[in-house]
């Protein structure tokens, strides 16, 4: 039964009370946000969204993603309040601080309930896009029985504004997910001050155009928000609820105004606050009758959950099919590729690493239905789309191929949220230079641990043509700075399926897979018959390709179409009696995590060895350093490239044996 005004409004004003108490107490925060957001959470956490706190991850709660996520004390202040184990009152009381899950942003990886990590405006909506697909699609494959459930966001006027709300909600709007709801906290304020500062956008108008259903409340009318959310629960379009709110609701002088958004209220504005609330309560206690109401929110999750629980075990054969499926792919992907690596090995392929990936994700699609596809509208350069993923469509959501039109930002965070959502393993594609347009959703990937795959294709001045607008150069060597992000540059088609391998088995990193447009001759296939996951020559990042036959003088590293051009350099070198290893590095990360041991046997000390290291890549030569030493020679190209075929560009930029050769012999010659 729905609470009636008299126990909600208690129920608000814990919220409120919270988010004061813990950001004066970190003297840093913003508590504007959930004071002027708390009756609509206390509605929608007292009778819609279902959750169950004794069990956080159960697969078909209720998704609740805060966009607006430095607002996080209202997070917080719902998880603590209902139930769940963590944040406890002293986590909240150590807001901000050094050890407390309460982060300045909620992180999805410090506290269960939090879906995803926020922070980034927009991103958070974007990725709730990914979460409502991926329900759709498992909806499909197990039916309401045990996935039927909704994604509410919690979004601010900031997060409307960001270029990728405008990507993610014509994606939302075009698929018709409508068991996606938009709670828009329509405050007025941003930072600086009015939103009139700096938009007069007719944002309802703007939803509506991309397919939504749009509904307004008054958001501290508790009636009014009850009738908004039913209004947006029936409608089988996704919904923009438009709150209108005031900022830092509660404090006298300061609500309404950008001087609740980003800092504390100070001591005299939270008393005077206290007492328009009518809140007696010392900081950081919430008087017993308001929290066994809040306590009370779970009962309905709670019983739901047993529900299901009830019917996923009713079926032995669901049950097993479901459980498998929601292990993900880790340890399928390798075993998927063994026939197709054997194959690779008796007839080897002279493909660019995009057909190779194609290659690779044939019998991948094939054996994971997990997989999920797409293209930012690059699916014939791209190369993802395979004979097992069909279209997902608003007509058909058991289609595994997603067509994210020109949106590669919206494209990489949607997939962020299938990850997150689980039961999902996505991979998008897009030419490697756009990977600036999707940067931030890779690096939220990253620190959100989740292995999303992005097949970046046309990976260097080697797609021609079209010229330095779209080739890359130093796109790989700055991916390569991000923390817990997997860059692979393979060299043929073996490495690339050894690559795929390597991704997939990675769910808590991503992978950037760096794939030419030109055909790469083999570099791989004797001794790789049988093949198998403990026999991956690229799971250690780098490996000796080619042992120098001569008395060894130096040591070429090459990624990529580069590898080929080393091997060829090398074979001069040996002819002049000048010995020459070949490593072939397709991921510097998994390079840098080897033992010492392993590490020295391929890079061998260079004082004490006077060998030259030498790097070959067609891409920023920064960096490359830490492999070749201050002592070393770093082949790559330190510009933009030009218009031209291929062919020509390598020429014309030095990546050619008659242009190497010189220079490792003057090098070793002093």
């Amino acid at each position: 039964m729905s609470l009636d005004a008299s126990r909600l409004a208690p129920m608000a004003n814990a919220i409120r009370a919270l988010s004061m108490d813990a950001v004066q107490a970190a003297n840093s925060g913003h508590p504007g946000m959930p004071m002027g957001m708390a009756d609509v959470a206390a509605v929608l956490w007292s009778d819609y969204i279902k959750f169950d706190p004794a069990d956080p991850k159960w697969p078909d709660r209720d998704r609740f993603v805060l966009s607006a996520g430095h607002g996080s004390m209202l997070i917080y202040s719902l998880l603590h309040l209902s139930g769940y184990a963590r944040p406890t009152m002293d986590d909240i009381r150590n807001f901000r601080q050094l050890s407390s899950p309460c982060a300045g942003h909620p992180e999805n990886f410090l506290l269960d309930g939090v879906e995803c990590t926020t922070g980034p405006l927009g991103q958070g909506l974007a990725m709730a896009v990914g979460m409502a697909i991926a329900e759709r699609h498992l909806n499909t494959q197990f039916g309401d029985d045990l996935v039927d459930h909704r994604t509410w966001v919690v979004a601010g006027d900031g997060c409307l504004m960001e270029g990728v709300n405008h990507e993610a909600i014509g994606l939302a709007g075009h698929l018709k997910l409508g068991r996606l709801i938009v709670l828009w906290d329509d405050n007025n304020i941003t930072i600086d001050g009015p939103a009139a500062l700096s938009t007069s956008e007719d944002i309802p108008a703007r939803y509506r155009a991309t397919g939504w259903h749009v509904v307004s409340c008054d958001g501290h009318d508790y009636a009014d928000i009850r009738r908004a959310l039913d209004e947006a629960v029936a409608d089988d379009r996704p919904s923009l609820v438009a709150c209108k709110t005031v900022i830092g609701k509660g404090a006298p002088s300061k609500q309404g105004t950008s001087a609740t958004h980003g800092a504390p209220l100070g001591a005299d504005e939270i008393s005077a606050a206290r007492e328009v609330l009518g809140w007696d309560a010392a900081p950081f206690e919430v008087p017993a009758g308001i929290l066994a109401d809040w306590r009370s929110t779970g009962d309905r999750g709670k019983a739901a959950h047993g529900e299901w629980r009830q019917r996923l075990e009713g079926d032995v054969d669901t049950r097993a099919k479901f459980e498998n499926w929601m292990m993900g792919v880790a340890d399928l992907a390798a075993p998927a590729l063994e026939e197709h690596i054997a194959a690779l090995a008796a007839e080897p392929k002279n493909v660019a690493s995009r057909k190779a990936s194609e290659m690779a994700l044939g019998p991948l699609t094939a054996k994971l239905p997990q997989l999920i596809g797409g293209s930012a509208d690059l699916t014939g350069s791209n190369n993802t789309k395979t004979p097992s993923t069909d279209p997902l469509t608003s007509e058909d959501y058991s289609g595994r191929y997603l067509y994210y039109g020109i949106r590669e930002f919206g494209m990489a965070a949607a997939m962020n949220g299938m990850m997150l959502h689980g039961g999902i393993v996505p991979y998008g594609g897009t030419f490697l230079i756009f990977s600036d347009y999707c940067r931030n959703a890779i690096r939220m990937s990253a620190l959100q641990q989740v292995g999303v795959v992005y097949v970046m294709t046309h990976d260097s001045i080697g797609l021609g043509e079209d010229g330095p607008t779209h080739q890359p150069v130093e796109q790989v060597m700055s991916l390569r700075l991000i923390p817990n992000l997997n860059v692979y540059r393979p060299a043929d088609a073996i490495e690339t399926a050894e690559c795929w391998a390597l991704a997939l088995q990675s769910p808590n990193t991503p992978s950037v897979l760096a794939l030419s447009r030109q055909n790469l001759a083999p570099v791989r296939g004797e001794g790789d018959a049988g093949w198998s996951a403990a026999s991956n020559r690229s799971a250690r990042g780098a490996y000796r390709l080619r042992a120098a036959t001569a008395e060894r003088r130096t040591i070429l590293i090459a990624t990529g179409s580069e590898v080929q051009l080393a091997m060829e350099v090398a074979d001069q070198l040996e002819a002049q009696g000048i010995g020459a290893d070949v490593i072939s590095m397709p991921c510097a990360e998994l390079f840098d995590v080897q033992d010492d041991a392993y590490k020295s046997d391929l890079l061998p000390d260079v004082s004490a060895s006077q060998i030259l290291r030498v790097s070959i890549e067609a891409g920023v030569t920064m960096g490359w350093e830490r492999y070749t030493t201050a002592k070393g020679l770093n082949i790559g190209l330190d510009r933009f490239g030009a218009s031209a075929p291929a062919e020509d560009l390598f020429e014309r930029f030095g990546f050619t044996v008659d242009a190497i050769v010189p220079q490792i012999l003057n090098k070793i010659n002093g």
